[in-house]
């Protein structure tokens, strides 16, 4: 049986997919990309009214490095009938700041939206917003090359990206006059201006120029990794005084939402946090990428090498962690007034990715890594997905899902351990490679037999701890989890 998901995995998300130019009745393109964006239970529609001759040509004419992407099984797989029954799609309108915004979806600040060409066609294609690439008063010289990324050898998708990218090379009046028009040839998208100053009198003038502008609201970069000027960066978010202070002084020079992005290179996210809601800031983004090495060719500057940041999915758990801790920290979570809002950064992807955010508080999402890798056209799938899931729960509110795992999060000393899930096999999904058994024996508790004359594991419930490991390294899936029951004495 063909894995779906792997397989679309090795597609190379054509522009202009020779696949669907050669299909008269479908788009197999589509659908190929709706399984890599988790939504797999929606791609048949793509190719519901396909023809075996269709289909036959579509594989034929697939670019590809290895092998044509399967897209006859593929089609199989998914099945015309594997569909949502879904008709009605709810709304993702929210508001974040007072601000409404017709999705969650916003472009983060970054080389994905450093001009207006860029982020119009981002509007065009169904983004809600924009984080427009931070805009300062410095000269900015970028360096060659400036980006590395951390994947499978043999693949051009990757779960790690590092860059050394700084600031807007623009001019700051050119990049004001950019956001002046954005949102006045689309005045119902939401654009934010992102600054960084090095002094109290820069991050006055930017903020000054950034409302003139008409902007919605300023973000304040208090986290960039790698700039080459100490005192600006993530220097300012590591020092919960200078975020206080910096905070501030722009509240009281402008009066449109103040959004103080945080770092996640420190040890409490909360400390500096906290600093920008006491001075006031109507919102708290995060995270920027995580310092880091690469090594390697790649990673060379004339001979030299720097540490910088790291995003893509890989950062993802460490961006949740820290919005977990801002959104479980009373004083953010309004003990002494009003309670701060959220935008999420890191590693989002899917739908999915971008839901986990949402559960855990965040009112809207940025995206940056996912669209470098893939192009602003994820945003079909972003919306698609999204509303299937809200539909499918028979929500009609994105505000429904905000914050609503937060109460499951308790410290450790609070989680049961009175009771196990022992691992179930299926042994018709099971293909005896062994998989689980070595990993059991040599990174767990020696508690899977396997039998080499059938090629058929078995759990050994005395010794089982209910780890699971065994369910994450098995290749088909053919590792669940059973039922939750008292330990034994």
């Amino acid at each position: 049986m063909i894995n779906i998901k792997r397989e679309a995995a090795t597609c190379l998300l054509c522009i202009d997919a020779p696949c669907s130019r050669e299909s008269k009745h479908g788009d197999p393109a589509r659908a190929i990309r709706a399984i890599r964006f988790d939504n797999e239970r929606l791609a048949g529609r793509w190719i519901a009214e396909c023809t075996d001759e269709d289909l036959d040509a579509a594989e034929k004419a697939c670019i590809h490095y290895d092998r044509p992407i399967r897209i006859k099984e593929l089609a199989k797989a998914i099945g015309g009938g594997a569909q949502s029954k879904v008709t009605a799609a709810p709304s993702l309108a929210i508001d974040f700041c007072g601000i409404h915004c017709e999705n969650p979806f916003f472009l983060a600040s970054s080389a994905v939206c450093t001009n207006y060409e860029m982020v119009a066609r981002a509007f065009d294609a169904g983004w809600a917003g924009v984080f427009y690439k931070t805009i300062c008063l410095q000269e900015i010289r970028e360096v060659s090359p400036r980006f590395d990324a951390v994947q499978q050898e043999g693949t051009s998708d990757f779960f790690a990206f590092r860059n050394m990218e700084q600031l807007s090379e623009n001019p700051a009046e050119v990049d004001f006059d950019i956001l002046r028009r954005l949102k006045e040839d689309y005045p119902t998208k939401v654009v934010v201006a992102s600054i960084m100053g090095e002094t109290e009198t820069q991050w006055i003038e930017l903020a000054k120029m950034a409302e003139q502008a008409g902007v919605d609201a300023i973000e304040l970069n208090f986290s960039c990794p790698q700039m080459r000027l100490t005192g600006m960066g993530s220097d300012v978010g590591q020092n919960p005084e200078l975020v206080l202070f910096y905070t501030a002084y722009v509240k009281r020079a402008v009066s449109i939402p103040v959004i103080p992005k945080m770092t996640p290179n420190i040890t409490k996210i909360t400390h500096p946090a906290e600093s920008a809601y006491f001075a006031n800031a109507d919102a708290i983004s995060a995270i920027n990428t995580v310092k880091s090495v690469t090594m390697g060719d790649r990673a060379d500057v004339s001979g030299h090498k720097t540490i910088s940041g790291l995003s893509g999915r890989a950062v993802r758990p460490i961006a949740l962690r820290h919005i977990l801790d801002m959104a479980q920290d009373p004083i953010l979570m309004g003990t002494y007034g009003n309670k701060i809002e959220l935008s999420g950064i890191g590693g989002i992807e899917t739908w999915h990715d971008a839901l986990d955010f949402l559960q855990l508080g965040c009112r809207n999402v940025q995206v940056c890594t996912a669209v470098m890798q893939y192009g602003y056209r994820i945003i079909d799938d972003l919306i698609l997905g999204m509303q299937n899931y809200l539909a499918e729960r028979g929500v009609h509110s994105l505000e429904s899902v905000i914050g609503e795992e937060l109460p499951n999060f308790v410290n450790p000393i609070n989680l049961d351990r009175d009771t196990i899930v022992y691992p179930k096999i299926d042994q018709d999904r099971c293909i005896g490679c062994g998989r689980c058994y070595t990993s059991c024996m040599d990174g767990g508790h020696q508690a899977i037999a396997f039998d080499p004359e059938n090629r058929r594991p078995r759990i050994i419930g005395s010794k089982c701890v209910g780890c699971h490991l065994c369910r994450f390294v098995c290749p088909t899936g053919a590792i669940g989890a059973g039922r939750r029951v008292l330990k034994k004495n």
